[in-house]
C-alpha cells in the first residue's frame, strides 16, 4: 500500500519539477516538442498543437523537451535562440517549482499543529548529567551547535544527534547574555519514557503557542532547514563522514518513504510522514539541481552567464557546441554515478 503512495508522491516531485520548466518556456514563448512524465516506453500518448504530451512506464522521472536546448534549431523559438535572463527562468523554473511545492507541504502540515517545542530549557528530567553552573540551567536558550544556528527543538534534536559522542562548541544565551562553551561534552543517559528505554540528554525545552504568525515562521524556518540540510550532507560527503555507499536515488528514496509509512501507527499518520518525507525531499532536489554542477540546470545557468562575460571580452558569439560537449561529458558522469547509486539501492533493499 505504501509503496504505490510513495510512488505517487516521488512522481508528483518529478511532475511538478518539469511542469515549471514546462510552464515557464509555454509562458515565454518557447516551442515545447515534449512534456513526458516518466522514462522508457510510451503509455499513454496525446499530440497538442505542437506538444506532445505522455506518460511512460517507469515513474521514475520526466522530462520537457524544448527545442534547440541542445543548441541546433534555426527555429526563432527555440530555446537557444531566448535572451540570457528568458534561459535563465526556464531553467530555475524546474528548482523553483519543487521548492515552492515542498513550502507548501510544510504549511499544511503545519496548519494542524497546536504548539512547537522551543529552544530554551523549561526544566531538566531527573538526574540529568547536563544540569549545573557550569553546564547548563533552566532558561538557558541554546543559540547554535558547533556554528549551527538553532531555532526549533528539531534543530536541537538534529544536529546534536550529528555530533552525537563528541565534545561541541556551544553558545547559549543566559540573562540576557551570550556564554560560549567550547568543546563541551554533552552526555546521555538512559531514561524510561512511556514504558520505553531511551537514551536522552535530560532537558526539556519551552512550548510556544502555535498562531497563524507563529505557524507561517516555523514553517519558513522547516523549508530553510531542509536548504542547510543538503549543505550538511554535501560537507559531510566532501570530508568523509558518510560514503558513496550511502546515497539515494529514486529506488532508494521510494523504498524510504514506505519505511516511514510502515512505521506509522495509522494510516492518516502514515499519509502525513510521507508527505513531510516528500517535502524534504523536493526541497532537496530544487537545491540539488540549481548547483553549478554541468548537466544540471544550476551548471547551465552558470554557462549562460560565463558565456555572456566572455563574450564581452572577446566581442563575438561563443560556438554554443562547446557548453554542449562539456554537458554531454558530465550527463555521463552522471549517468554512471547514478547507475552506481541505482545498484547500491537495489543492494540494500535486497539485504535489507
Amino acid at each position: 500500500m505504501y509503496i504505490i503512495v510513495a510512488i505517487i508522491a516521488f512522481g508528483i516531485l518529478i511532475a511538478v519539477h518539469e511542469l515549471g520548466h514546462f510552464s515557464a518556456a509555454k509562458l515565454l514563448g518557447v516551442r515545447v516538442n515534449e512534456f513526458a512524465i516518466g522514462m522508457g516506453p510510451k503509455l499513454i500518448k496525446k499530440q497538442g498543437k505542437e506538444t506532445l504530451y505522455s506518460l511512460r512506464a517507469l515513474p521514475l522521472g520526466g522530462f520537457c523537451a524544448l527545442e534547440g536546448e541542445n543548441g541546433d534549431s534555426d527555429d526563432s523559438r527555440s530555446f537557444i535562440a531566448q535572451k540570457r535572463w528568458k534561459r535563465i527562468v526556464i531553467l530555475a523554473a524546474g528548482g523553483v517549482a519543487n521548492m515552492l511545492l515542498g513550502f507548501i507541504i510544510v504549511v499544511i502540515l503545519t496548519s494542524g499543529m497546536e504548539s512547537f517545542s522551543g529552544t530554551t530549557i523549561s526544566r531538566f528530567m531527573d538526574d540529568s548529567p547536563n544540569e549545573g553552573a557550569d553546564k547548563l540551567i533552566v532558561g538557558d536558550t541554546l543559540v547554535s551547535v558547533n556554528g549551527e544556528r538553532l531555532y526549533y527543538y528539531n534543530d536541537v534534536s538534529l544536529f546534536l544527534e550529528l555530533f552525537k559522542g563528541g565534545k561541541v562548541d556551544l553558545v547559549i544565551k543566559r540573562d540576557g547574555e551570550t556564554i560560549r562553551f567550547n568543546q563541551m561534552q554533552l552526555e546521555q543517559k538512559e531514561y524510561i519514557v512511556d514504558g520505553e528505554t531511551k537514551m536522552m540528554y535530560g532537558f526539556i525545552f519551552n512550548r510556544i503557542g502555535a498562531n497563524a504568525w507563529e505557524k507561517l515562521k516555523y514553517s519558513c524556518y522547516s523549508a530553510m532547514n531542509y536548504i542547510r540540510l543538503v549543505r550538511v550532507s554535501l560537507a559531510m560527503l566532501i570530508r568523509g563522514a558518510v560514503g558513496v555507499r550511502e546515497l539515494s536515488g529514486p529506488v532508494g528514496i521510494i523504498g524510504a518513504m514506505n519505511e516511514v509509512g510502515q512505521s506509522s501507527s495509522t494510516f492518516v499518520e502514515a499519509l502525513a510522514s510521507i508527505a513531510h518525507f516528500t517535502a524534504i525531499i523536493g526541497i532537496n532536489i530544487a537545491v540539488m539541481n540549481l548547483l553549478p554542477i554541468p548537466a544540471m540546470d544550476g551548471g547551465r545557468i552558470v554557462f549562460i552567464i560565463v558565456t555572456w562575460v566572455i563574450e564581452k571580452v572577446i566581442r563575438r558569439r561563443v560556438d554554443p557546441k562547446y557548453e554542449g560537449y562539456i554537458h554531454s561529458a558530465a550527463m555521463v558522469l552522471l549517468m554512471g554515478l547514478m547507475v552506481l547509486i541505482l545498484v547500491n539501492d537495489v543492494v540494500k533493499i535486497v539485504n535489507g
